[in-house]
This record gives structure tokens, C-alpha cells and sequence, in this order.
């Protein structure tokens, strides 16, 4: 989904522009509740993990390929603030260093593939959080599901930015079934390596994955109470 220059209009990509300075600076201060001695390490594992992937594609359809987005699994691990960063590092070295999506569509792609995969993610993870049981086997299944379905959103806000000022002779009907399309595929393979790559970590290590802390602390409560109790 990396976004080409000249694809959108000046006035579309500098707004995006803005909103993805307003998000990474919003991030900057909200990724100081998130991140503590321990966790802080990770996020740079994330960003790191994130980007290697994101170099990996996956064949899909019609000789269309897919990578992962990461937004979901970044704010999985360390929180929705701290994700928009490491996702947002990810765009600017890929757009800097590899030419992967243009200088001019960097806050277009950073809002589509950073801030939209990480907010949608996280809210519906969080969703699920409150419906499924409170156990450390659920992080992973709900990560995985809050993955597949910020793809396709994200899908559809760049065929909302593209009718607002895109620049190529392009059917917006056409557009939109081909993205939203390609993208509930792409989201499969993103909702398969987020479940597994959190069910990896949370195997080992749940202590340090965010999306996991509200679970580990109504264990612990349990457990305390259970104690009280004997």
C-alpha cells in the first residue's frame, strides 16, 4: 500500500502530512506511560521486526503481493502511542534509504499504514479484550483478528484520500473493489504472523507485552484474593 508521489494531490498529501506530525507528536508524549526500563528495549525490537518483515512479501492474487502493516502488532506488544513511533521510523527509513513509497506521500503513508493500522488494531483488540475470557491464550487470537481487519480499513481510507485528490484516471468503484479486495487477503497473512509472533512472546515473556497487562493483573488479582481467602 505504499503510497507513490504525484498519486495524490499537493493539498491532499500536505494534510496528511500534517496529521502524521500531530500523531508522532501526540505518540512522543503519550509513549511515556507505555514504555518503562524493561519494555523500552522492545520497542526498538518491534520497529526492527516490523521493518525486516515488511522487506518480506507474500504472493496473494494475480501476481499481487502483500507485506506486513505491523501497526496492530506494534501496539499489541507496546502500545498504540509507542507503535504510531516505531511504525512511523519504519516509513520514513524505507521512504529515505529504499525509495519505498514516495518523499512527498511519507504522512500519507504513515497515516494509512502506521496510524490507521495501530488505532483501528488496538480498538478492536481492546474490543475483543472485553468480550473474550481474561486469559493469556486470548492476547493472541484477538491480536491476530484486530490485525486482519485494520488492513482492509486502511485499504479503504486510501480510496477516501484518492477521492478526495487523486490524481490518476481511475474508476473509484474499480479502485475501491480492487483494494478492498486485495487487502482482506493481504489482512489474512497479517492477522496469521501478528497471532503467531504475539503467541511466540507471550509464551515466554507475557510480562513485557502490553496488550497482555490487563490480563496479567486480574491473574494476579485472583490469585491474591484466592490467598486472602485460604
Amino acid at each position: 500500500m505504499h503510497v507513490p508521489d504525484g498519486f495524490l494531490d499537493a493539498p491532499t498529501s500536505v494534510g496528511t502530512g500534517v496529521v502524521a506530525v500531530a500523531a508522532v507528536a501526540v505518540a512522543l508524549r503519550g509513549a511515556r506511560r507505555e514504555l518503562d526500563d524493561r519494555t523500552a528495549p522492545l520497542a526498538g525490537l518491534v520497529a526492527a521486526f516490523v521493518f525486516a518483515v515488511q522487506m518480506l512479501n507474500f504472493p496473494v492474487a494475480s501476481g499481487t503481493s502483500g507485506h506486513l502493516m505491523g501497526g496492530a502488532l506494534a501496539a499489541v506488544l507496546v502500545g498504540p502511542y509507542t507503535a504510531v513511533l516505531c511504525t512511523s521510523t519504519v516509513f520514513i527509513v524505507q521512504a529515505l534509504l529504499f525509495a519505498d513509497g514516495g518523499i512527498t506521500a511519507l504522512g500519507t503513508n504513515i497515516v494509512l499504514m502506521g496510524l490507521t493500522t495501530t488505532l483501528v488494531g488496538w480498538a478492536v483488540f481492546r474490543a475483543l479484550q472485553t468480550v473474550l475470557p481474561k486469559r493469556l491464550s486470548s492476547v493472541a487470537p484477538a491480536a491476530g483478528v484486530a490485525a486482519f481487519v485494520s488492513v482492509p480499513v486502511a485499504a479503504l481510507l486510501f480510496v477516501a484520500l484518492y477521492a478526495i485528490g487523486g490524481t490518476a484516471d481511475l474508476s473509484l468503484s474499480t479502485l475501491a473493489t480492487a483494494m478492498v479486495g486485495v487487502h482482506v487477503l493481504i489482512g489474512i497473512g497479517e492477522g496469521v504472523i501478528t497471532a503467531l509472533a504475539v503467541a511466540s512472546i507471550v509464551a515466554v515473556r507475557p510480562d513485557l507485552v502490553y496488550g497482555a497487562r490487563r490480563v496479567m493483573a486480574v491473574r494476579e488479582l485472583e490469585v491474591r484474593t484466592t490467598g486472602a481467602a485460604a
